[in-house]
């Protein structure tokens, strides 16, 4: 029986070491700079003239509607100065009085189509960068695997992005992994004829925004 058991251990020990290692490949990691590209591509590019444009046309819409909340504060100053005069009748002073709360009144709803505007506008401009960085990454990250599947990588980190405690995730990378201009000029391969590429990195504009009391209300200049 000793003889029996030593027998299966010995064959056992030499199963083990004649079994053939399966050694796992090293990992190939490549870095790419997702906010770099994001920044240079054509389309945003394209993106961020067609957002500076409806910001400009916001603003113009803007300075409008504080013009006329302006000219209705004048107005009332008018009135307020009438009704100092003495001489003013009290059936006049009356009617005056009456005038000047509808004029209160329509400067308050000024204000509120004042803000209203306002913060439709930001929500508009805010939802269109949104929505086109979340097509444009989509795209990008496409491309990126393409890269690096040809250059046999199975591991890409993105080195503009920060930790919890404000790091870059990449502290050092040998500049021969980074496929950052790899993937743009991949990318330039597809840019329609006579678009401009971007010279540096061109974030998108934020939304217009008139100016505003401490309260959050806008108030036009000499209104109470």
């Amino acid at each position: 029986m000793n003889k029996l058991l030593a027998s299966l251990l010995t064959l056992a020990a030499f199963a083990g070491l004649s079994a053939p290692v399966i050694a796992q490949p090293a990992p190939k990691i490549v870095i790419v700079d997702m906010a770099k590209i994001l920044d240079e591509h054509y389309e945003t590019v394209e993106q961020n003239a067609k957002l500076k444009t409806d910001e400009g046309r916001a603003n113009e819409e803007l300075e409008k509607l504080n013009k006329e909340g302006q000219d209705l504060v004048n107005a009332l100053k008018e009135m307020e100065e009438k009704g100092k005069n003495p001489a003013l009748a009290n059936d006049a002073k009356e009617k005056l009085q009456a005038e000047m709360r509808v004029k209160i009144e329509d400067i308050q709803r000024k204000q509120q189509e004042v803000q209203s505007f306002r913060g439709n506008t930001q929500r508009s401009l805010q939802q269109r960068i949104q929505n086109f960085r979340k097509v444009l990454f989509d795209k990008i990250s496409a491309t990126v695997s393409e890269v690096a599947k040809k250059k046999s990588a199975n591991l890409v980190l993105d080195k503009s992005g920060f930790t919890h405690i404000g790091l870059s995730p990449v502290i050092y990378s040998d500049g021969a992994f980074d496929i950052t201009e790899e993937v743009q000029k991949e990318i330039n391969k597809g840019r329609p004829a006579g678009t401009p590429a971007a010279p540096v990195s061109a974030p998108a504009p934020a939304a217009a925004k008139p100016a505003a009391s401490d309260d959050g209300k806008v108030k036009f200049p000499g209104a109470k």
